[in-house]
């Protein structure tokens, strides 16, 4: 099922709907963030390849799915998750699952995540969210690529030991071409048993009046050592 969805998303349908103007985000078709001159999208071509509706309409069929109701979950209140969240279920729909939307606020949404009851009981099957760029930088602070299971894992929860042995060698590889070289193969890996499906890069823009100084050249707003001048 998985592998299904991965056949047919395009980061651009997402991107767009989250930023609008082209200025604001690009594809990244990787697991890692891809703000290096030669960003790593080894295996991405299942990505940015063709969408494949039949493919993967076959691959729903493999997968034993026999109409069971899919929730995702949609944080309204965060504009950049709820176009994200209907981006999903438009793209499920069409698959021609059987789609329910989920709509509620985000703190709501954090509680039912935790849930691994099925969804006639409160459970869910697909959410999205949004991460900051230097959490995605490689194996060691990309925790969606951790796949230990319960409860070693993110929500969601995958297992796979593969994964796990790698970014196990990663931690212990000596230098820089041997850890590439890993991450390489942890991505790859990440593209076959799909733990979760990466949607694309937003540029965040900040402003700040001309007459303040201190302002600190960071990844997110720090609100200190700034004074204002008149």
């Amino acid at each position: 099922m998985r592998q299904a969805v991965l056949a047919v998303v395009d980061q651009r349908d997402y991107l767009s709907a989250m930023a609008g103007d082209q200025r604001n985000w690009h594809t990244c078709f990787s697991f890692y963030t891809c703000d290096q001159p030669e960003p790593d999208e080894q295996g991405g071509g299942a990505l940015s390849g063709p969408r494949d509706y039949d493919k993967a309409k076959w691959l729903i069929g493999e997968s034993g799915y026999r109409g069971e109701r899919i929730v995702v979950l949609d944080a309204a209140d965060i504009s950049q998750l709820h176009a994200e969240a209907l981006v999903t279920s438009d793209v499920l729909k069409r698959l021609g699952l059987n789609t329910e939307l989920a709509t509620t606020e985000w703190g709501t949404l954090t509680k039912r995540v935790q849930s691994r009851e099925p969804v006639e009981q409160g459970g869910w099957s697909v959410y999205n969210t949004i991460l900051a760029y230097y959490d995605m930088i490689n194996p060691a602070t990309n925790v969606f690529l951790r796949a230990g299971g319960v409860p070693g894992a993110v929500v969601g929860w995958p297992t796979d030991e593969q994964i796990e042995a790698l970014r196990a060698s990663w931690f212990a590889a000596s230098d820089d071409a041997r850890r590439h070289d890993l991450a390489d193969q942890i991505q790859q890996r990440a593209f076959a048993i799909v733990p979760y499906i990466p949607t694309g890069q937003l540029l965040s823009r900040r402003a700040f009046r001309k007459n303040l100084a201190g302002v600190m050249d960071a990844p997110i707003p720090f609100l200190w050592n700034i004074e204002k001048r008149e």
